[in-house]
């Protein structure tokens, strides 16, 4: 989608303009791996209007591939318009909370359907990244996501972002971005998303309920974020899969300056996903993950520069007693001096 990010804070009825941007929670990932140094390919559809024309172009100048990327004449780009806050959970929160207003109905992206899309374009990468929003379009859109996430030999590491957006889902049975969860390799999920949409407590009650991946991890928030998974999975990291010691760990995130929560979901899941293509020890991917949503953590936009691969490393080799004094603000992505633990 395109997004319209105010040019102040405040109430929508009293921003008076706007700031045009790219958004979207795939095409986010794709972006963000794209910047940091993998081959990406962004798989949708948008208008044969002007919208779709700025975002297949911002999206091609991250390094993504779009070439699989339709164009629809009958059908326009979805738009959406957010305040400067963090995202609500419905369309229009109440007084002190953000407000998203989605016009994305009848989109071009919501005729997304199994006849649509190749195989070819989907299964060509190591791994393919989908999330619930996509799922909650349409009929047409939960077909094609319950093709995607079917297991069957010779696919690829299917990843799946729940990203569950209750203004989406009104009137649907959000435990089915369960089932949708449960045949893919590798799920993200935040606990209050899983609070929201299916009444689950805590991680612990996420992994009961979704046994089947792989890797299955639970953000926190500023808390942190905690995966489960097993030895197999970890070593098999293309093709995860259970088998050996049962693993639940706990790696908490730096502290941040926050400008915007927005993409920050998104930027996790792109350093985790980065992080695993480069088979690095699981602690580590989940680090990356942190670090990632950080730089997302301090811009206004969705979408944020990922910092130089060799510092977000050094980064993420941190003992735990300097991990812990982490402290991130604006602009620390784009800097290219020491360690800031502070």
């Amino acid at each position: 989608m395109v997004t319209f990010v105010p040019s102040r804070p405040g109430p929508l009825a009293q921003v008076p303009s706007f700031h045009r941007a790219i958004g979207g929670a795939e095409s986010n990932v794709a972006c963000t791996l794209a910047r940091a140094g993998h081959s990406t390919r962004w798989v949708s559809r948008v208008g044969a209007d002007g919208f779709g024309d700025h975002l297949v172009d911002a999206i091609a100048a991250a390094g993504v591939d779009v070439s699989a990327v339709q164009r629809d004449p009958h059908r326009p780009t979805g738009v959406y318009f957010r305040t400067a806050a963090e995202r609500a959970t419905t369309l229009a929160g109440p007084a002190g909370r953000a407000e998203v207003v989605y016009y994305r109905k009848g989109s071009a992206a919501s005729a997304l359907s199994p006849t649509l899309v190749r195989r070819r374009d989907v299964w060509a990468g190591r791994v393919l990244h989908l999330t619930g929003i996509t799922g909650a379009l349409s009929a047409t859109c939960r077909a094609l996501m319950a093709r995607l996430t079917h297991r069957e030999p010779g696919r690829p590491l299917v990843s799946f972002d729940v990203n569950h957006r209750p203004a989406l889902w009104h009137g649907a049975d959000p435990w089915q971005l369960a089932e949708l969860a449960r045949g893919c390799d590798l799920v993200f999920v935040g606990e209050d998303e899983a609070q929201a949409a299916w009444g689950l407590p805590d991680a612990d009650a996420v992994r009961a309920a979704l046994p089947e991946p792989a890797v299955l991890v639970v953000k926190q928030g500023a808390a942190g974020a905690t995966v489960f998974t097993s030895e197999e999975a970890v070593r098999t990291a293309d093709s995860p899969r259970a088998g050996g010691r049962s693993i639940r760990l706990r790696v908490p995130a730096p502290s941040v300056d926050v400008v915007a929560h927005v993409g920050a979901g998104d930027a996790f899941a792109a350093g985790f996903l980065s992080a695993t293509l480069r088979g690095l020890p699981l602690r580590d991917r989940m680090r990356h993950g942190h670090l990632l949503a950080a730089a997302a953590l301090t811009v206004p936009d969705d979408l944020a520069v990922p910092p130089d691969r060799a510092r977000a490393d050094a980064l993420a080799l941190l003992d735990d007693t300097a991990w812990g004094r982490l402290r991130l603000g604006p602009g620390w992505a784009r800097d290219t001096g020491g360690g800031v633990p502070g």
